[in-house]
């Protein structure tokens, strides 16, 4: 599999398909696909070997793509059915008892907007367990004990992330810890519109290369689940998509003249994608380095999707809550 960045692991399936000329399922890896609400789409990954989790650069277990509307047009139905596929999702691999306490943490920098989903989901996740534990006569039935922290980034910190958080699963005694992070794709158009749910963990900076220490159940020793979107993208996979694109508009033209002028465009439409993108990453490498790209509507965007990811959590965890509780667009 060619070195595109990506955190999501539909995307690594379809580079692992395209790249070897795969054409049939993989051994130990199944996928399904769904459309809920008429315009979410939902695709379930999940790998059961060691072999092709090698093949897809991720640890077994499940990963789910939810694939949403781009601009939810402010509309209470809309984003109500959003909420409701992704609680829906979370419900398919949590595995809790009643009573028991989560843990919420929102990783990354709350200073970079692209990099601040975590944190802006945990000021809209619902805190219960201070509640529960001091006033529990005045907290309604169906509500569990939860508990959320924004333990910021090396670099803001000096303390590894998975440190605090372990340090909190020792304290607090969770159930199981939910993380929320921004990640990378590299396909522009799922840029804040794809959200991943996966019961594997998660490994913090991994898509734009700056991996730190992994948080899941083997570091943390209780089930982690991982809540993501991807919110940027490569200079090089910009790039590339945009020669795609231009060569799908030429190729037409490609088949019917020999001029000379499309001479260019019709080597580069024999390269193999994955050549392709390496060989844009040589040439702009050393003029703007590793460059990572958000759109320019990031933070609209961040603050719609972070409320959709919180009330999918809420909905979720809790009994008692419902969309009634969620009218952001009424």
């Amino acid at each position: 599999m060619y070195s595109s960045r990506t955190d999501l692991a539909i995307e690594a399936h379809d580079i692992l398909i395209n790249s070897s000329e795969v054409n049939e399922s993989i051994p130990g890896i199944r996928v399904e696909d769904e459309v809920v609400e008429d315009s979410i789409k939902i695709t379930r990954v999940r790998i059961d070997s060691d072999d092709a989790s090698d093949a897809l650069g991720k640890e077994k277990g499940n990963y789910i793509t939810l694939e949403i509307p781009r601009h939810m047009s402010h509309e209470q139905k809309v984003y109500e059915a959003i909420c409701r596929a992704v609680a829906r999702e979370l419900a398919r691999i949590i595995r809790l008892k009643a009573g028991d306490t989560v843990l919420v943490v929102g990783l990354g920098n709350w200073n970079i907007t692209a990099d601040s989903l975590g944190p802006k989901v945990v000021e809209e996740v619902m805190v219960t367990r201070h509640l529960l534990e001091h006033m529990p006569e005045e907290v309604q039935d169906g509500v569990r004990p939860v508990c959320a922290i924004s333990p910021g980034v090396l670099g803001l910190t000096g303390v590894e992330t998975s440190e605090i958080t372990l340090g909190l699963v020792e304290r607090v005694k969770p159930a199981m810890v939910i993380a929320i992070d921004a990640l990378c794709s590299r396909n522009m158009e799922r840029i804040n519109t794809t959200i991943q749910i996966a019961d594997t963990g998660i490994t913090p900076g991994s898509g734009i290369g700056n991996k730190r220490m992994a948080l899941n159940e083997k570091t943390l020793g209780v089930p982690v689940i991982a809540v993501g979107v991807p919110t940027v993208v490569d200079a090089a996979t910009i790039a590339d998509d945009s020669i795609e694109l231009v060569l799908s508009l030429l190729r037409d033209e490609l088949e019917h003249t020999s001029s000379d002028k499309v001479a260019g465009f019709a080597f580069i439409d024999s390269m193999r994608r994955e050549d392709r993108y390496e060989l844009i990453k040589k040439v702009i490498s050393p003029i703007v380095g590793d460059m990572i790209v958000a759109p320019k509507d990031i933070d609209s965007d961040i603050d719609d999707i972070a409320a959709v990811v919180a009330n999918g959590i809420n909905i979720s965890l809790h009994e008692g809550i419902g969309l009634g509780d969620i009218d952001r667009y009424k």
